[in-house]
């Protein structure tokens, strides 16, 4: 990973923005996220919201796929060790343990800034979108400026038949 004048890692930080309004579809694409870093030999934390969340995700990584599942471990902080590859946690994950964060959670991990790369990921659903909002201004103070992967646009031209 690179780093900036400053010293501050130039990681890669991306919002993904569903049509869908369900959190079942910001799960499935969380999994297949963290699928694809899982492929690529990344350490993939997912940072979640304590309870249903972090239950539905486990849930997810198991059953997501008919052909495969992603092995993973929940763990009770963030700082404890982690056998797997994959990580499930509700609190702020450190720089050093993850290559890619994904977070479905309400709260921007501490350092976000320091993650080599970051993927935030809101359904069409409106709390979720003024949670993203208000991540994405987080990010914007921390001198980031997030790639942003508008999916509902090209479902709505495709709808449109545009």
């Amino acid at each position: 990973m690179s780093t900036d004048p400053s010293g501050r890692s130039q990681g890669r930080h991306w919002f993904y923005l569903l049509p869908q309004d369900t959190e079942s579809a910001r799960l499935l694409y969380a999994a297949r996220l963290a699928e694809k870093a899982w492929k690529q030999g990344d350490r993939i934390g997912l940072v979640c919201n304590p309870g249903e969340q972090l239950e539905a995700a486990d849930t997810m990584l198991w059953q997501y796929s008919p052909e495969s599942f992603l092995p993973h471990r929940r763990l009770a902080r963030s700082a404890d060790p982690c056998p797997e590859r994959v990580g499930l946690m509700t609190d702020h994950p450190s720089p050093d343990d993850w290559d890619t964060v994904i977070v479905l959670g309400n709260t921007l991990p501490a350092h976000a800034d320091r993650f080599q790369r970051l993927a935030l990921i809101a359904s069409s659903d409106a709390a979720t979108l003024n949670q993203a909002r208000t991540h994405f201004r987080q990010l914007r103070e921390l001198g980031i400026e997030a790639r942003v992967h508008d999916a509902r646009r090209a479902a709505g031209s495709n709808q449109t038949g545009h």
